[in-house]
C-alpha cells in the first residue's frame, strides 16, 4: 500500500534500519519501507546519512519530509544523462536525521524513491 511521508508523523518506531538500497521504519503493528524498484539502466540508492538512526527510535516522529530536485552537472558517464537527489528529513526529541538518496539513469527511467506501507 502506498502512503504519504506525512502519515509517519506522530508514530513511534521501535526499529529504523537501512542497507543502502532500502530504509525501513517499523513497530509492532506497521512498517514503512523506502525503496526503489530497480529497472534497467538506472540506479537509486542511499548516498549518505547525517545523524543517528537510533535517534528515530522510541520517540514520536516530529518531522518527516521529502525534498528533491535534479542535479545539474557535467556529464561524467556516457550512460548517465540524469541525476536526481532526494533528501528525507526526520526528527524526534532525541535528534535529527537527514537521508540523501541519489538516483541516476539514462533519462528514460524513474529516479524516485517509493514509500510502501504495510500492516504486520
Amino acid at each position: 500500500m502506498k502512503m504519504n511521508i506525512n502519515d509517519m508523523v506522530g508514530k513511534v518506531f521501535t526499529s529504523v534500519t537501512q542497507d543502502g538500497r532500502e530504509m525501513v521504519f517499523a513497530n509492532d503493528t506497521e512498517r514503512f519501507k523506502f525503496y526503489h524498484y530497480q529497472d534497467c539502466c538506472e540506479s537509486v540508492y542511499i548516498e549518505s546519512i547525517v545523524g543517528e538512526l537510533s535517534d528515530l527510535e522510541g520517540e514520536p516522529l516530529l518531522i518527516a519530509e521529502e525534498v528533491s530536485g535534479e542535479i545539474p552537472e557535467a556529464k561524467e558517464d556516457e550512460y548517465i544523462d540524469s541525476r536526481t537527489w532526494t533528501f528525507y528529513k526526520f526528527a524526534t526529541r532525541k535528534g535529527y536525521v537527514d537521508v540523501r538518496w541519489l538516483g541516476e539513469s539514462n533519462g528514460y527511467y524513474s529516479e524516485s524513491v517509493d514509500l510502501e506501507y504495510e500492516l504486520v
